[in-house]
């Protein structure tokens, strides 16, 4: 018995749904083509090119319109592009040359030479150039904070702004080839 009770209610509210659904509707805009016939002029009479071309082009609008919405973004800014680099084309963005345009993770040493006491540096970048690297130089995320016989130490600035260190300590080491094989 309560299953016809809640059989009844279902069969009203979808009988009901179906009705709205099937409610009248506005009729949809008959697809606009060309008039069948257009009056053609007199042999002598100038030719009605113009309005049959004006006619054509109102057929073609109209026929865009019934399509549905198209976009016109004039004015508005892409929303893929980052609001950080706005106004700045990477391709146009040129990196300083030198050792202070290449980053921490750029170079590797090749290396150490004592001179006067200190040790310097000698490493190579990405532009697959060598530079001479001192105690104090600037890289691009970094300055260069100790030289030691087998090693250099690079303070790297962190970008990570959820990061709680602002420095990282980078230690690049010397590799040492094995002569003998």
């Amino acid at each position: 018995m309560t299953r016809a009770l809640v059989f009844i209610p279902l069969t009203v509210l979808l009988a009901t749904g179906t009705a709205w659904a099937q409610a009248p509707q506005a009729a949809p805009a008959a697809p606009a083509t060309a008039p069948a016939a257009i009056p053609q002029a007199p042999a002598g009479a100038p030719a009605a090119e113009p309005a049959a071309k004006a006619m054509a082009a109102e057929a073609k609008a109209d026929a865009v319109e019934a399509q549905g919405f198209t976009y016109n973004p004039e004015g508005r800014r892409d929303p893929f592009v980052s609001l950080l680099r706005r106004g700045v084309d990477s391709s146009q963005t040129k990196r300083v040359a030198g050792l202070s345009g290449l980053g921490t993770a750029e170079v590797s040493l090749r290396g150490v030479v004592l001179t006067q006491g200190d040790f310097v540096g000698i490493v190579q970048g990405v532009d697959s150039k060598t530079y001479i690297v001192r105690t104090g130089d600037k890289l691009s995320d970094g300055a260069v904070r100790a030289i030691t016989a087998d090693s250099m130490v690079i303070l790297q600035q962190v970008n990570d702004p959820l990061s709680l260190e602002k420095v990282h300590e980078v230690r690049k080491v010397l590799r040492h080839t094995e002569e003998g094989k």
